[in-house]
């Protein structure tokens, strides 16, 4: 099953094991942002107003799953690639830059979606005895200014190394952007199944 949403307000997302007082969890809580907990692992993201959000979820007996899941970012990430490529962007999965460990998509753990020498995108997982979620963000645009005050990292330095689709040069309705992001994600997967 894949969904896509388009998000409609700011917050913190951290993973499972990020200690309640993390530094930047604390500057959050002061700045009146929200803070929402996955149940994936990682650190912190950020989620703005009109960034996409994707979700996949496999029965773990699924082929796609595979004993490899860990790594899988580029298999089961194809379509958001996939995505960025049918807007006349390249992407692709790689390694992390490993700049600022607190940022998921700046840590040193999984992998990234690059386009245009930027991180684009990042994925975090959760697996039950009985279902795979592969989750991640798409940002629209990146807050450097927001970030730098959570984060203490300064401009230039590791926020630069961060980018939003439309700052890429795509752009259109987010509703739009989100049925094609779901359509592609589906079509990555061998899966006639978004929404």
């Amino acid at each position: 099953m894949v969904r896509v949403a388009v998000l409609g307000d700011r917050a913190l997302s951290v993973g499972v094991n990020v200690p309640e007082n993390a530094p930047y969890l604390v500057r959050a809580r002061a700045a009146g942002i929200p803070i929402v907990r996955r149940s994936s692992g990682g650190t912190a993201v950020i989620h703005d107003r009109g960034d996409l959000a994707f979700s996949i979820v496999l029965p773990r007996s699924d082929p796609r799953v595979g004993r490899d899941f860990v790594r899988a970012y580029a298999r089961l990430g194809a379509g958001v690639a996939r995505w960025y490529g049918d807007h006349g962007v390249e992407a692709r999965w790689g390694a992390p830059p490993g700049l600022l460990e607190a940022y998921c998509l700046l840590g040193p753990r999984g992998q990234v979606l690059r386009a245009g020498g930027q991180v684009v995108s990042g994925a975090a997982q959760h697996l039950t005895g009985t279902a795979l979620l592969h989750h991640g963000a798409v940002p629209a645009r990146v807050d450097r200014v927001l970030l730098a005050a959570l984060f203490r990292s300064a401009s230039p330095g590791p926020l630069d190394s961060l980018g939003g689709f439309a700052e890429v040069g795509i752009t259109g309705p987010a509703p739009m952007l989100a049925q094609e992001l779901g359509r592609a994600i589906a079509a990555g997967l061998g899966s006639p199944e978004s929404g």
